[in-house]
């Protein structure tokens, strides 16, 4: 007989509930990518260092990751619903502090308010469809797949109110952003969740995964992996453009062609996942990265790029789930090593586009991108120490069979 799809087991309010998640997380993927396309005009409009746009972006992050500590905590006190209302107004304010000021403390503080958004409505739609649809795959893929479609659809809406009024249009884009995340609060009020407080589990806490090579390994390999993510993500469009290699209009339709090729991508390393090993995997995926990078610098001729942005984003898509499939084993035995293993990987989302900043400002665009490379060779290195304990594993565990 036929397995029933998840979503033909749902009473109305579950679906409503499941739809809502669905939608909202198509509109986390617009606003989270509408920030790369808007930071160059931001810093045009109000006169920005790089350095300020590079700490803009590692706000921006440094809110996503401590949204997760907050996301756990509210529920327990105000429930579920009222939790994610309120996280969710944080967006709204964060981008009417772009509108209304050029102030960079309180640009800082609207980028920073970004991430707290984009983390807790991150968390919550990953909790709730998981719970709804009883840890169905198919349920969460669609969510993510879903992002990934509100990051296409970025770009081109930036261009399209940029079209509409050339000085303007950024604030427009912005405009659009509160909207959109004011129909989310809106459509978060009408769901008929669980609104009580939640015991918090005893668990006994132990930190002793901090000691395993593997984990620090797999730990390296995700900081320098969102090293390089973030800054290419927030600087890409700025650096075409302060390079003079192409127009704005161009350079946002590669930043949503990124996005196409890593969905793309996603997709494929699902379906290699269980028929090669993580080990090759990985070493295929990040000598693919640095390989496209080094591409994409080191040309001006505009369908080489486009050409290396596809090969890049491909190769990225699956660096991040496979890193943490390498250290399923430790997360089972250790309930705080994920948490551990998203900090200290976050790390590297927040300290590398305002280092790229930095040395943009002090060397010029094509330094600061250029010093993403290093973080790509570190992350190979990791990669390749990883590859080494894993044969190295299975070597041994091979002549334990034997013996």
């Amino acid at each position: 007989m036929k397995n029933k799809s998840f979503y033909t087991q749902l009473n109305k309010e579950q679906r409503y509930i499941l739809n809502c998640c669905f939608f909202v997380f198509a509109i986390n993927g617009i606003y989270a990518m509408s920030l790369g396309s808007l930071l160059p005009l931001i810093s045009a409009e109000y006169g920005l260092k790089d350095t300020v746009s590079g700490a803009l972006l590692s706000a921006h992050q440094v809110g996503n990751l401590i949204s997760g500590f907050i996301a756990g905590i509210l529920p327990l006190y105000l429930g579920r619903k009222k939790s994610i209302m309120f996280l969710c107004s944080f967006v709204v304010m964060g981008f009417s502090i772009m509108i209304l000021t050029g102030n960079p403390i309180l640009l800082i503080l609207g980028f920073l308010f970004t991430g707290l958004s984009r983390g807790s409505i991150s968390n919550f739609n990953n909790l709730v469809v998981n719970e709804l649809s009883d840890s169905s795959p198919v349920a969460l893929n669609i969510l993510h797949s879903i992002f990934a479609v509100g990051a296409l659809i970025s770009p081109f809406l930036v261009i399209l109110c940029t079209y509409i009024s050339n000085e303007q249009g950024w604030k427009i884009a912005a405009g659009v952003m509160v909207l959109l995340c004011l129909i989310a609060i809106f459509l978060f009020s009408r769901m008929k969740i669980d609104n009580a407080e939640k015991e918090a589990k005893k668990v006994k806490v132990s930190y002793g995964f901090l000691k395993n090579a593997d984990f620090l390994i797999s730990c390296g390999i995700l900081f320098f992996y969102l090293c390089a993510e973030a800054a290419i993500n927030g600087w890409m469009v700025k650096y075409f453009i302060d390079s003079h290699i192409m127009t704005i209009q161009y350079a946002q339709m590669l930043a949503s062609l990124l996005w196409l090729v890593i969905l793309v991508g996603r997709l494929t390393c699902a379906f290699l996942g269980d028929r090669i090993s993580k080990k090759t995997l990985l070493l295929l995926t990040s000598f693919g990265t640095a390989a496209f990078y080094l591409l994409l610098l080191s040309t001006n001729n505009l369908k080489i790029i486009t050409f290396a942005i596809m090969g890049l984003g491909f190769s990225m898509a699956g660096i991040y789930a496979t890193t943490v499939s390498t250290v399923g084993n430790i997360i089972k035995l250790y309930p705080m090593a994920m948490g551990v293993l998203l900090v200290l990987g976050g790390m590297g989302a927040i300290i590398m586009p305002v280092l790229t900043g930095a040395i943009s400002d002090a060397y010029g665009i094509a330094a600061g991108m250029g010093a993403i490379v290093v973080a790509n060779v570190l992350m190979i290195l990791c990669v390749i120490l990883y590859a080494l304990r894993s044969k190295a594993h299975a070597e041994a565990d091979k002549a334990y069979v034997i013996n």
